[in-house]
């Protein structure tokens, strides 16, 4: 059951929403006033309104106060990051901008241009990010003093319990207080008292304890495996009385993973994504190969014509050279480069893999017989691997990203953890080349692949493409 503390917080924010919609719908009305000729804001404020415009208007503050709730902005925000309270902000003011351009062209009016949307958005946003990231610092102090306080009853005694126990308790911020563990008699069971917690009930007497206590949320910390059906009826029982029950997010103990839960026909699906690409950054890293990409090949058009025309003079046979390598999740593509050995190389492999000098499942020769004079100073420059930019603009590659692989290479994989790096789309450059490239071990190689997947951010990427014109200039590590 909510509180009449927090209904009335939740009352006076959307109140407080509802003023700054009409606020900022004055602010625009001011900013545009100034770039329509002979329309000031008092002839503005003097303009009759419509009874249409009117309910209009009226239903959009509705549907404001809609997508605020709709978008979380009236759920209790207590453990999240000042950046997810931003997020969800922006997602409501954005969604509202798009309402009012389509309010504009229904209702006709003039004063609805994209001056006065991008002047509400800006505005709008600002204003509640402000509001509540200094409501979230004020709750935060009041907590510290000993209000609003949430009793916490963690179910289960394992490391990962303790740990969780111990940083919450750090953040007095937050308010909570540890009521205690609830769990059955084990071996580890002593760590419990030795960090300072008390063990107020075993499993059997937990619903007893949680009945005759103050209980505001409940922490299951349970491994499901073998206590799946204890912790069935310790949701079941919290739900029945009206107290949150929690779960950590890595349920299933395999490690550290990004989740998230959607909702599909009533159904809540929790989704396990090792990779830290989520849909908006998915579509920036996108949108910049794509620029950059036909950027670049505008710029080394140049090069690609005098190199095309050198490889057909000094060795017969085609321009490029095409094969299948593997892709996002493993998908096959045809990759693209340079010609740089001479035809029917690939079925001379077999007679070569005695004089393979690279570890691990990868085939590489120093002075492979198949390598044409011509093809020795394309690796060496790099220039064999321009064609891959026509991979990019296609979506089968990025421009940073782990290397695609042959198959022959991939079939010689002997370790899950290496298969992660097909995960993510892959890349024309990446950390590896960055790092040494063929004067790096294999597994060094799947490592730096690894620190990548975890690490990623478009600075990164923005990073790795600059340190790589210096290893190209320079042929640190090539072939």
């Amino acid at each position: 059951m909510i509180s009449k503390r927090r209904v009335f917080l939740i009352q006076s924010l959307k109140l407080f929403d509802l003023a700054v919609a009409v606020l900022c719908t004055f602010i625009g009305a001011w900013v545009v006033s100034h770039n329509i000729e002979q329309l000031s804001i008092v002839d503005f404020l003097s303009m009759r309104i419509k009874v249409v415009n009117f309910f209009l208007f009226a239903g959009f503050l509705l549907l404001w106060n809609v997508l605020c709730s709709f978008f979380g902005l009236y759920r209790s925000r207590r453990l999240s990051s000042a950046w997810s309270i931003s997020l969800d902000v922006l997602k409501a003011t954005s969604t509202a901008a798009v309402v009012l351009l389509i309010f504009r062209d229904l209702a006709h009016i003039r004063m609805y241009n994209h001056v006065f949307v991008l002047t509400y958005w800006i505005s709008s946003s600002c204003i509640i990010i402000m509001s509540r990231l200094l409501l979230k610092y004020g709750l935060g102090r009041v907590r510290i003093f000993g209000s609003n306080l949430r009793h916490l009853l963690i179910v289960g005694t394992n490391d990962r319990a303790l740990r969780f126990a111990e940083n919450i308790s750090t953040r007095r911020e937050l308010g909570y207080v540890i009521t205690g563990f609830a769990d059955d008699k084990w071996k580890g069971m002593n760590t419990v008292s030795d960090n300072g917690f008390k063990l107020v009930a075993d499993l059997d007497g937990l619903p007893d304890f949680i009945r005759n206590n103050v209980i505001d949320e409940v922490l299951i910390c349970l491994p499901l495996k073998s206590h799946y059906e204890q912790a069935m009826k310790i949701m079941q029982l919290c739900n029945e009385q009206g107290i949150i029950v929690r779960f950590l997010s890595d349920i299933f103990n395999i490690g550290a993973v990004k989740t998230k839960v959607d909702v599909f026909r009533g159904e809540s699906i929790l989704t396990i994504d090792q990779t830290d690409y989520d849909s908006r950054s998915r579509a920036i890293k996108r949108a910049l190969d794509i620029l950059l990409a036909s950027i670049l090949l505008l710029i080394l058009s140049p090069f690609f014509i005098v190199t095309a025309i050198a490889i057909k003079i000094f060795s017969p046979g085609p321009v490029f050279f095409v094969q299948k390598r593997l892709g996002l999740n493993k998908r096959i593509f045809n990759i693209y480069k340079f010609r740089t050995m001479i035809p029917g190389s690939e079925n001379k492999q077999a007679e070569l893999e005695q004089m393979n000098e690279a570890d691990g499942p990868v085939f590489k020769i120093k002075d492979d017989p198949r390598i044409t004079p011509l093809g020795k100073f394309l690796r060496k420059t790099s220039i064999d691997e321009i064609p891959q930019l026509f991979n990019v603009l296609a979506g089968d590659m990025s421009l940073v990203g782990p290397r695609p692989l042959p198959i022959r290479d991939f079939n010689g994989f002997d370790q899950d953890w290496h298969r992660r790096r097909f995960s993510v789309r892959p890349g024309i450059t990446c950390l590896w080349q960055v790092n040494g490239r063929s004067n790096t071990s294999f597994d060094r190689w799947m490592e730096l692949d690894m620190k990548y997947i975890d690490s990623w951010s478009l600075w990164l990427d923005f990073k790795i493409l600059i340190k790589t014109v210096p290893t190209v200039l320079f042929r640190r590590g090539a072939l």
